[in-house]
């Protein structure tokens, strides 16, 4: 079917149409997405609001030969997700207090030794125990599952989120192409084992059970490793989000 056809049929059919014959694409996006977040969200919601997602992205569509609806609709169903999560974010503050504390120590022991920080000199440098340490990491990757956002206490409103490139003004897309660089640059530094895993989370988009069979680790250990490599980029973009 040609992107003109198909934007037609889009335009064209109810609200009712459209949400049956892409139900099952929001309930698979919403699936997959609770895969990799706490058991608190509630797979209903996700899809509730994928389903509201649906509907604008078929007020927004704009055929075109590189992109069907299914593709575009994806994106909005899985941002409206996204953003509906991000708003009820459930951590408390005291999380990303320790959070913050974590990245400290790790600037700090990687500035003394000019290497990767390990995890215990990190939980050293602290004054806790491995233990404590690898439930920082935990919280941190249960946190900010969505992005490398940095909220909380003085930090609220602060984002590290890479948009559109498309949006904004000229100066406002030169700085974003800016964080988008220092983003890659930022995993490819990473500890090999680290960015395995970050590539496995988000460009393969397996959930921590799956990764944890990769690597050949439990998935409570995936969760911590997945902490560790976010606060490790948080460390080292700090100056992208505005931070002293």
């Amino acid at each position: 079917m040609s992107a003109s056809a198909e934007y037609l049929r889009v335009q064209q059919g109810s609200a009712n149409d459209l949400l049956r014959e892409h139900a099952g694409l929001v309930r698979k996006i919403a699936w997959h997405l609770k895969g990799r977040l706490p058991a608190s969200v509630d797979l209903n919601d996700l899809i509730q609001v994928g389903m509201i997602g649906l509907l604008e992205a078929a007020r927004n569509y704009v055929p075109t030969r590189e992109v069907q609806f299914e593709a575009f609709a994806a994106i909005r169903i899985r941002g409206a997700m996204l953003d509906e999560l991000r708003r009820t974010d459930w951590t408390p503050r005291s999380v990303y207090k320790r959070l913050r504390e974590a990245m400290e120590a790790m600037r700090a022991v990687e500035a003394d030794t000019g290497r990767q920080a390990t995890e215990a000199e990190v939980a050293k440098r602290m004054g806790i125990t491995a233990a404590e340490y690898g439930q920082i990491m935990s919280d941190a990757s249960r946190s900010r599952v969505l992005s490398l956002d940095e909220e909380g206490d003085d930090d609220e409103g602060k984002r590290f989120d890479v948009g559109d490139d498309h949006a904004g003004t000229p100066a406002t897309r030169l700085e974003e192409q800016g964080r988008r660089v220092a983003l890659v640059e930022a995993i490819g530094a990473l500890p090999e084992r680290e960015q395995l895993l970050m590539s496995l989370y988000y460009d393969e988009e397996l959930n921590l059970k799956e990764i944890g069979a990769v690597l050949g680790v439990t998935e409570s250990r995936v969760c911590q490793l997945h902490g560790q490599a976010l606060t490790r980029l948080r460390a080292r973009l700090r100056d992208w989000r505005g931070m002293a």
